[in-house]
């Protein structure tokens, strides 16, 4: 069986025996971590960074965690409305004039949260590169004109969001997405999370392994539905988010770096009631806002059933081993997955390399989570 290493406690023994499982079989490398009331009582790590085998997932190993990042963004726009700064039910043109044009003016910050502003992709042309000059990417998203009327669907933001709600805070703290969620968020929770990857962090970063392309035959695809128009302005590559461009960019979205320890050490603050390792961000009122639902309905995007919340899916059909109640989640390309459960001050998190196919969460991921809530009983 596969080497696993760091540590759990003996309750969570099969989240071990579930990862080592899964790196004798479709893992690459992997890391999975779980916070309970404040105590750490998994963080375990094994694999490899290279599909090559050479070079092994150490404890400090990071990589791309894709839409993960989002989670971070949602708390970036939380820790804004903790201090009074941001209301979430007020027009974005509020705090960023431009974006009320074409149609847009009652667009609220909150439909941007939960995927319902219209302004899910970029109009073609507009490429990944285009996406790295924050200024223009932005601006070129002020003068769009919705996809369909604010509020009254949602359309999964998949890479706008960062720019969208990025900008809001640009606005109103003056400093780029990347700068803030570093000084007010991962800095005072010691977690080891950077939109982007420094120049100093490229070594132990593990490359995303793309996944199998999908079985769908392009020329049955309407090419003015919702759902291909995001996915196709601009096409997602896994083999551009290794490049050094994509790691030197803002990209609030989509390039987050970090390991399942990193992503946890942020997240327990919801979890937590707004304070964790001893650092308060939030109020347990403002965590709350996560559970005032948005939309309850087919996604024009992902093509199936989901509950938004604030930044946050509250529940889905796809994602069924997450329980019902005061939880919710959201994840990345390929797999990766966060998990906060108020009621049981619990946070879980699973950052990996070998990316798989399907809309959110994978069998690798269900197993995890699975074995951590048959281990609460």
């Amino acid at each position: 069986m596969a080497d696993v290493h760091g540590r759990c406690d003996d309750r969570f023994s099969a989240v071990r025996d579930a990862l080592a499982q899964h790196l004798d079989g479709e893992e690459l490398g992997a890391s999975v971590a779980v916070d309970l009331d404040g105590e750490t009582v998994v963080d375990l790590w094994g694999g490899h960074r290279d599909e090559a085998r050479t070079q092994p997932w150490s404890e400090h190993t990071i990589v791309n965690v894709w839409s993960t990042t989002k989670c971070v963004l949602a708390l970036a726009a939380l820790l804004l409305v903790e201090r009074g700064e941001l209301d979430l039910y007020a027009p974005v043109g509020d705090y960023w004039p431009e974006f009320s044009a074409k149609g847009k003016k009652d667009v609220q910050v909150r439909h941007l949260l939960s995927h319902t502003s219209g302004v899910s992709g970029w109009e073609k042309p507009f490429s990944i590169r285009d996406m790295y000059d924050w200024s223009s990417a932005t601006e070129r998203l002020a003068q769009q004109r919705p996809w369909w009327e604010p509020g009254t669907a949602s359309g999964y933001h998949a890479a706008t969001q960062g720019n969208l709600v990025g900008e809001v805070i640009r606005r109103i703290t003056n400093t780029t997405l990347r700068k803030f969620v570093a000084d007010s968020i991962a800095d005072p929770l010691q977690a080891d999370f950077q939109i982007g990857a420094r120049e100093s962090e490229v070594s132990r970063i593990a490359p995303v392994v793309p996944p199998p392309p999908p079985d769908v035959d392009p020329r049955t695809l309407d090419p003015d539905s919702i759902a291909v128009r995001t996915s196709t302005g601009p096409v997602m590559s896994a083999k551009a988010a290794n490049s050094p461009e994509w790691r030197a960019a803002d990209l609030g979205a989509l390039n987050g770096h970090s390991n399942a320890r990193g992503v946890m050490k942020v997240l327990r603050v919801l979890s937590l009631g707004g304070t964790a390792g001893g650092v308060r961000l939030l109020s347990p009122k403002t965590v709350e806002l996560v559970l005032d639902q948005q939309f309850d309905g087919v996604d024009l995007v992902l093509g199936e059933r989901f509950r938004f919340g604030m930044g946050f899916c509250l529940g889905s059909p796809v994602v069924p081993y997450v329980p019902e109640g005061r939880t919710f989640f959201w994840g990345g390309w390929g797999g990766s997955l966060a998990v906060v459960d108020l009621d049981r001050r619990l946070t879980i998190t699973y950052m990996m390399n070998r990316m798989t196919p399907g809309i959110i969460g994978s069998g690798r991921a269900e197993a995890y989570v699975r074995a951590v809530y048959a281990a609460l009983g």
